[in-house]
């Protein structure tokens, strides 16, 4: 993932800001505890995670499924999944893995909300073929899709099938330096049981924006392939068990890269120290082959 990505990463401040002063009251609603831990990368594909992958790996999915318990599904952006597919990729994993599928880029990049029912009920009625294994779909909106198409914004949330759990990447700067727009946006959301989607890659801070408006957590991390990135996950922890003390319901965290190399030893480090935190016991991916690339 090159969204977000500087030439030199050891000149940017990397401190999570506080939350938002919502954030807490939401985390509080919850009154069931912690439901759920979803880690994961954003894609399975040998050619991005090499060294990852045993030699004579003959199934991707198969094999990663072992390894990690969610996957954030870039594949399902790129083009319309079919039913019959999303019942391959579920028959493939275990009983307790889950998959994040982001919605197709006809709805948010080529129709830009606009006249997408048929795209959306085919979307939606293709990934509810996952039942049990479907843990949230998410829409990440184009960069330049702006405040100004905030009416689009809000008739899609309105329109959203209620049986598909959601979760919305805004993108554009504007909804997060116009302070009224983004608490109007996070209040659709809340209403709707929406998830805010947190982003924290280096070169846009705004995207950090640690509002909740569910009490779930769906982050995007994406590291820089610098030393950064271990501490940047530690200080997640951090502040991850912060909310979980206040409330969390659900964690959804998903480790991207600049470069997509070595997501999985990211992944593997979150994983373990998060175990050791939570006294959990989520599985730790194990390296493939022993010239797995490194971070930086």
């Amino acid at each position: 993932m090159k969204f977000g990505q500087v030439e030199d990463p050891s000149k940017i401040d990397f401190t999570l800001p506080k939350d938002h002063s919502r954030t807490k009251e939401i985390l509080r609603q919850n009154k069931k505890g912690l439901e759920n831990i979803s880690i994961g990368c954003a894609k399975w594909n040998k050619t991005d995670l090499k060294g990852f992958y045993p030699k004579g790996t003959k199934d991707e999915l198969a094999y990663y499924s072992t390894q990690f318990n969610s996957i954030e599904l870039n594949a399902t952006f790129y083009g319309m999944p079919s039913s019959e597919q999303v019942l391959t990729w579920k028959e493939k994993t275990p009983e307790n893995f889950k998959f994040f599928p982001k919605i197709t880029n006809t709805v948010s990049h080529f129709r830009r909300l606009l006249n997408i029912d048929d795209v959306v009920t085919q979307f939606a009625t293709a990934v509810l073929n996952f039942d049990e294994k479907l843990g949230m779909v998410f829409l990440q909106l184009h960069d330049n899709f702006k405040p100004k198409d905030y009416e689009r914004l809000e008739q899609f949330v309105n329109k959203w099938p209620k049986e598909v759990p959601l979760a919305i990447e805004l993108r554009n700067t504007e909804w997060f330096t116009d302070e009224e727009i983004f608490d109007k946006t996070c209040e659709l959301f809340e209403q709707h049981n929406i998830t805010n989607i947190i982003v924290d890659t280096a070169g846009r801070r705004d995207m950090l924006h640690m509002r909740l408006t569910t009490p779930n957590a769906f982050i995007r991390y994406v590291g820089a392939n610098d030393e950064s990135d271990y501490q940047r996950l530690d200080d997640w922890l951090k502040h991850l068990t912060k909310w979980k003390k206040e409330g969390l319901q659900n964690l959804y965290f998903f480790v991207h890269q600049n470069i997509e190399k070595a997501s999985p030893l990211l992944s593997a480090y979150f994983i373990e120290n998060l175990n050791k935190e939570w006294k959990t016991d989520l599985p730790i991916p194990k390296m493939g082959q022993e010239n797995m690339p490194s971070l930086f």
